[in-house]
């Protein structure tokens, strides 16, 4: 904070004391800007955040815009869209109960952002947070580049590299990247390499922009805990720092030299610990975090400390619309909404249409081969269990007869939902890969009931720690073969009630047989981030072709909620990790 304070330049000491007491945003707020010479305008957020559409409207009719005198920005925002490509199932939470409608596609979003650029052209942004060539059979076949045209045909005009961006490497990462035409930043990625490259920031840490009659300011950061999360090899070469360690600088940087009126954060975290960070008082002087990584969907800005926060939903099936009035470059209003990517409302763009099939064509006869059926929906959005992968557990106990199958909380994947006259869905190796957006190798290998229950504990507070900065953001672990009952708000290490194995209390000095997924990377006696475990094996076998060979077998595949895991202070449906704030998964 001595940063921003030293950067005003006003010298009496009732400025200093009101600096001290107020934050450097909070004391701009109350003084006003022009009256200390910066030039910069101050952010009045009205109450109409968050508001229905109808205030939205009322804003965007008032007389000033009406007349001219004031300019509307619109920023859009869509993250997570993990090579989503078509129009899909969605899943909704609706008067307790889960519901399924059609949402999504590129075609559909290239229409909608075009309709809502005609609204207000010129003055329009559209960003994307991350996550976008990764999580579908396009994408993995083609190591991210067929989605790069795709994304450059609905012109975004920034981009942020997501956790899963490193999935296909450094250098595939780097040159996939490059084919965007949109701008890139992230201040928290660095080269970690043996040459003339080494310690220099991957992509420029900022972004500024001249529009509606103000400049804004972007900085970008992606998760300092991708090397953890995902398979460590894929970040080979990349060094990641966190964002308190510098966003300070950059947002003095960006109010006080470059004299931007707004400045946001891009970042790809997770809800939970974008929260966090906009509690810091590094991030005072940004006016929102546009955020990203866990897929929720905030449809009113969550109010931190010093910053609001956002995050809008995946799969393309979502876009966030802010709305900011300037009149004399001065910002008057603001309004937030979260809007559908709704296929009934936006007719799907022909020409979107024809690059998506174009993309496929190489691999379409692979992908669009149906290799089982589903007469319940795959979900995967509860945070505690679910049915999709169950399925997988399922499919991995039945090919190996382990004790304890283990899949890890993934949190992507739209559903699949049967249809009404059927009763069935088809699953395609397109969807496997959405499923297992890595068909990595399975492996086997033996951890005492001790070492199980630790790990659990570990898994645990990844995911439910009171402590943001120490989750994940992925969900519970998943199994067949155990049972577990824990508490959300216990201690560190102390959540855990009760295991079973096989219907048997577990035996903390007994062995047991566990299989699941190679991390690429990992030491041998690292299974599923379980530590020392002993006789690690691979099997040589892939967790595509278990999937394939269990559903040729039963299909159709009937898997439910059961109860694996179960908690004393959440419900099955829990549907975020987020708690204290007004917000709610729907």
């Amino acid at each position: 904070m001595k940063q921003h304070e030293d950067s005003i330049t006003c010298s009496c000491g009732s400025c200093r004391d009101e600096i001290a007491r107020e934050g450097r945003r909070g004391f701009l707020r109350k003084l006003g800007v022009t009256s200390l010479g910066l030039g910069l305008a101050p952010t009045m957020a009205s109450a109409l955040v968050g508001e229905t559409d109808g205030a939205r409207n009322e804003m965007i009719r008032s007389k000033a815009v009406q007349s001219g005198k004031a300019q509307r920005l619109t920023i859009l925002q869509t993250s997570d869209i993990h090579s989503q490509l078509n129009t899909h199932d969605e899943f909704f939470w609706e008067n307790g109960a889960a519901t399924y409608k059609k949402r999504g596609g590129l075609a559909v979003l290239k229409s909608m952002v075009n309709h809502l650029r005609n609204d207000n052209p010129g003055n329009t942004l559209l960003i994307d947070g991350g996550d976008c060539f990764q999580g579908g059979g396009v994408a993995a076949m083609s190591e991210g580049r067929a989605i790069v045209g795709l994304m450059n045909n609905i012109d975004y005009d920034l981009m942020l590299p997501g956790n899963w961006e490193v999935v296909y490497g450094k250098e595939n990462m780097m040159l996939d990247l490059g084919g965007y035409s949109a701008q890139k930043i992230c201040a928290n990625m660095y080269h970690d390499s043996n040459d003339e490259m080494n310690g220099d920031m991957m992509f420029q840490p900022y972004w500024t922009k001249h529009i509606a009659g103000i400049k804004i300011g972007f900085i970008g950061y992606n998760d300092p805990l991708t090397p953890k999360r995902q398979s460590p090899a894929y970040s080979y070469g990349i060094k990641f720092s966190k964002p308190e360690e510098n966003v300070a600088k950059y947002i003095r940087i960006l109010r006080d030299y470059e004299k931007c009126a707004m400045v946001f954060l891009v970042t790809h975290m997770g809800l939970a610990q974008q929260v966090d960070l906009a509690n810091m008082p590094e991030v005072d002087g940004v006016d929102y975090i546009l955020g990203a990584d866990t897929h929720e969907r905030v449809r009113k800005p969550i109010d931190g400390k010093h910053t609001k926060v956002v995050e809008p939903g995946a799969f393309g099936s979502f876009l966030g619309r802010l709305e900011v009035v300037i009149e004399d470059g001065v910002i008057k209003d603001q309004s937030y909404e979260l809007m559908d990517v709704d296929p009934e409302l936006y007719k799907a763009d022909e020409e979107m249409l024809a690059l998506v099939n174009k993309a496929y064509e190489p691999y379409k006869e692979e992908l669009h081969k149906v290799i089982g059926k589903t007469k319940t929906p795959l979900v995967r959005y509860y945070v505690i269990e679910n049915p999709m992968d169950n399925l997988i557990t399922d499919a991995v106990m039945w090919k190996f007869k382990p004790d304890i199958a283990l899949s890890n909380g993934f949190r992507f994947c739209p559903p699949l939902v049967p249809d009404a006259k059927s009763g069935e869905a088809e699953i395609t190796n397109d969807y496997l890969w959405s499923m297992l957006p890595v068909n990595s190798e399975a492996k086997r290998a033996e951890a005492t009931g001790e070492q199980i229950w630790n790990w659990l504990e570990k898994e645990l507070h990844n995911v439910f720690s009171m402590k943001p900065a120490d989750r994940f953001g992925g969900w519970v672990v998943r199994f067949n073969g155990m049972e577990m009952n824990f508490t959300v708000y216990k201690e560190k290490g102390q959540r855990v009630n009760w295991v079973k194995v096989g219907g048997k209390k577990i035996d903390m000095k007994k062995k047991y047989s566990i299989v699941a997924c190679e991390r690429e990377g990992d030491p041998d006696e690292i299974l599923c981030r379980i530590n020392g475990v002993t006789n690690p094996q691979l099997t040589g076998v892939m967790l595509h072709d278990v999937m394939r060979e269990y559903l040729g077998k039963f299909s159709p595949v009937s898997p439910k909620i059961e109860g694996r895991a179960t908690a004393t202070d959440a419900k099955p449906d829990l549907l975020s990790q987020l708690e204290g704030y007004d917000y709610e998964f729907r």
